[in-house]
């Protein structure tokens, strides 16, 4: 975390420099992911996925909810790329039409999780004192709870009441910002004594000034980083949880569902469990390529 945050926060100069050093950086940063073979797959398959997900209509005509008993358990043919799950669905149009809920869970649990954690971690690299302590000390707390255990916990006691989504991105958010809040803290500490930081202190600049207006720019590429790769575990958390029984539920539509239902068949219809898990593999591999590849772009020691 620490290499992290070095490679991304630019260095404390005096003036205008720490802006154009932070230009500087992030203009190389994009020209190596620009360079990347790597990058370009991942954001190829990343932008199929995201289609899916925004219209699904473009990929298959057939309704996800239509299952037909007579179809049970049939094999991939042509017209049913990815054949028929036990009751009769076919498995091609859910696959795709789960793309929306699952990838919906992981946009929203990350949005959450960073907004969460880089607020509370501003608040208290830059405050510092009583506020830093207490915030550090529920941070830890947080911490030392595992996310897929507390979020077991937590969407047991819940139920399945509410939107699955929205609930279901709502506990991801709250068990997952500890990392981003320990992370921005770190890298406002390290921002916060920049000569222009006290330079902007010296002209009469307010606290709210300077933390938005000079501290905040110049700390937020670590955690911008940090979520790029949170992405990809937010999609495989979305997939445990609900093949748990306790994520998403039908009537709702995503891979995790899918192969929560294809499994005690994985004998008999191998086909139900191999197409979702495969597409749910290929995304994480993206997003974590993809991720990857941004935090390598940011480290000036990788170059």
């Amino acid at each position: 975390m620490t290499d992290l945050i070095q490679a991304t926060s630019p260095a404390p100069e005096a003036g205008a420099g720490p802006r154009r050093r932070s230009r500087s950086l992030t203009g190389e940063a994009m020209a190596q992911l620009g360079r990347s073979p790597l990058v370009w797959i991942a954001l190829a398959i990343l932008v199929v996925l995201a289609a899916m997900a925004i219209a699904p209509g473009l990929f298959t005509k057939v309704d996800p909810q239509r299952c037909i008993l007579l179809n049970s358990r049939k094999p991939p043919a042509y017209g049913s790329w990815f054949g028929f799950d036990i009751q009769g669905c076919d498995v091609f149009a859910r696959t795709v039409h789960g793309a929306r809920a699952s990838l919906s869970v992981a946009l929203l649990a990350t949005i959450g999780s960073t907004l969460i954690g880089g607020v509370l971690g501003l608040v208290a690299g830059f405050k510092g004192g009583a506020i830093d302590a207490v915030i550090s000390r529920v941070t830890d707390v947080v911490l030392g709870l595992p996310t897929l255990l507390g979020a077991i916990v937590i969407l047991a006691t819940l139920g399945s009441s509410g939107n699955g989504v929205l609930r279901l991105a709502l506990v991801l958010s709250v068990l997952g910002w500890a990392t981003e809040a320990r992370l921005m803290r770190a890298s406002v500490l390290q921002t916060r004594e920049a000569d222009y930081v006290h330079a902007a202190r010296a002209a009469g600049a307010s606290s709210i000034r300077i933390a938005l207006r000079h501290v905040l720019p110049n700390s937020v590429a670590p955690l911008l980083v940090l979520a790029t790769l949170s992405l990809g575990g937010y999609v495989g958390t979305e997939a445990t949880l609900s093949y748990l029984g306790l994520g998403l539920q039908p009537p709702v539509v995503s891979w995790g569902t899918a192969i929560s239902d294809a499994q005690p068949y994985l004998a008999s219809a191998p086909h139900m469990l191999l197409f979702p898990s495969l597409v749910l593999t290929v995304t994480v591999l993206a997003l974590v390529l993809l991720g990857e590849a941004v935090r390598r772009a940011f480290d000036p020691r990788s170059r």
